[in-house]
């Protein structure tokens, strides 16, 4: 029997929607893309383009798409993080379920509250936590549950940004002004709040965390820096964070902040930095997200963690500890090793290396992709509960970042049913 389609709208048109709307458009046997919302025309026209739905329907803004009758059964809710309450709160209320952008919200009260609205009106709501769907995790997930580790006693994980991309999203972008956004273990990290929750699968009880900014300060800039890298930097040719970088080597990061990017000239591109955002000098803006942060956890199985986010590595590194074997996986073990995790197991001493296809189709190695292959499934299971990122799977890993980021500013340890409770829950 022939599925029938799921069809989706969009409220925000940028560089999430794009990929989810490119990714369902290859599997037109599931998914119809019907409507979209954004203030942007150039947007709505490749949100259109995308769709490949001639009778697809462009909205101007979250209002306009809302007013009317319901439009789809699935609604992306892909807007700046300060939105996403208000506009996952509207779109249940209309009647849709939800594929939603993390964060949930820009503070656990609103999340929580947004649990309590989709369980009351019955909506089910996945949550864009796209690392659990990427083979890479699922391999580890699976080693797991076989047994080969025994029980899970401690973990170890590491995201490393890339100096690049902090600078890009967290000195300059959207989320460099925490007040304004999300704190950064949120905003970036609560992928890796929401994998150790998955991997451990236990909760997390108690939790302590410590960080700051000390590199994206006005005291470590060059000498003679300027406030904006059109202004004639001294060190512009050696420095990392040369905003001209955007006309070169670092022109896909412009594409995701400037509409014209792959049209506009050189020309044109310099002048928009002269009063853009990201024209800024790094060491000269008004950042308030860390740089780096470090999570110490303890989970109800009596199993520990810690994490560690740094702007000055790359990629996520990963090793698991149990009373059977070990496991290490990640970008350090693929420099080492030549793969993407190696097992050892005690009693035999045996070392298995691991090497995952890993899927091109979007980013989060192909955590975009597999999120796209398995909605429509997810979107009919009887429960709302047993979906693979449900949003009352994904609150887990935000009451996780939310108590994190208290204890940074506090120095307290954080009993965390007790600061759920706090806050609604």
């Amino acid at each position: 029997m022939t599925p029938k389609r799921l069809t989706i709208a969009a409220i925000g048109c940028g560089s999430r929607t794009f990929i989810y709307f490119e990714l369902a458009a290859k599997q037109p046997e599931l998914y119809e893309i019907v409507a979209a919302a954004d203030h942007s025309p150039a947007r709505l026209a490749k949100a259109r383009a995308l769709s490949q739905n001639p009778a697809f329907r462009e909205f101007h803004d979250d209002v306009a798409i809302l007013a009317e009758p319901k439009l789809a059964d699935l609604m992306i809710i892909a807007t700046q993080d300060a939105f996403h309450f208000g506009h996952a709160s509207a779109a249940l209320r209309k009647g849709y379920d939800l594929l939603l952008e993390k964060p949930i919200s820009t503070n656990l009260r609103d999340v929580l509250a947004l649990e309590k609205l989709a369980r009351d009106l019955g909506r089910r709501v996945t949550v864009c936590h796209v690392l659990r769907y990427t083979p890479f995790y699922r391999r580890v997930k699976s080693i797991i549950a076989s047994g080969a580790l025994g029980e899970i006693v401690s973990v170890e994980a590491t995201e490393g940004v890339e100096p690049w991309h902090q600078g890009h999203s967290f000195v300059r972008g959207h989320w460099s002004v925490v007040e304004k956004a999300t704190p950064m273990i949120i905003a970036k990290s609560c992928h890796d709040m929401d994998i150790l929750s998955w991997l451990v699968d236990s909760p997390c009880t108690a939790l302590g965390s410590f960080g700051g900014i000390q590199h994206f300060r006005p005291e470590k800039a060059p000498a003679g820096a300027p406030k904006r890298c059109t202004d004639g930097c001294p060190v512009g040719d050696t420095c990392l964070y040369n905003a001209h970088r955007y006309l070169g080597d670092r022109k896909n990061w412009l594409e995701i902040i400037f509409d014209r990017a792959k049209t506009a000239t050189d020309a044109e591109i310099t002048d928009w930095l002269r009063t853009s955002p990201w024209g800024r000098c790094v060491y000269h803006c008004d950042n308030t997200a860390v740089d780096h942060q470090t999570v110490n956890l303890n989970f109800a199985s009596g199993a520990t963690g810690t994490f560690t986010m740094t702007a000055f590595s790359e990629g996520r590194d990963l090793a698991i500890f149990g009373t059977k074997g070990r496991l290490f996986a990640g970008e350090r073990v693929k420099k080492t090793a030549g793969c993407d995790l190696v097992v050892e197991v005690f009693v035999t001493g045996k070392l298995e290396r691991v090497t995952i296809d890993h899927e091109k189709d979007g980013w989060h190695g192909g955590g975009d992709a597999g999120l796209i292959r398995t909605l429509h499934a997810e979107m009919n299971k009887p429960r709302a509960e047993d979906m693979e990122s449900s949003l009352q799977k994904s609150v887990e890993s935000h009451v996780m970042g939310f108590a994190a980021e208290e204890s940074r500013r506090t120095g307290r340890t954080m009993d965390l049913p007790e600061f759920r409770r706090a806050h609604g829950g």
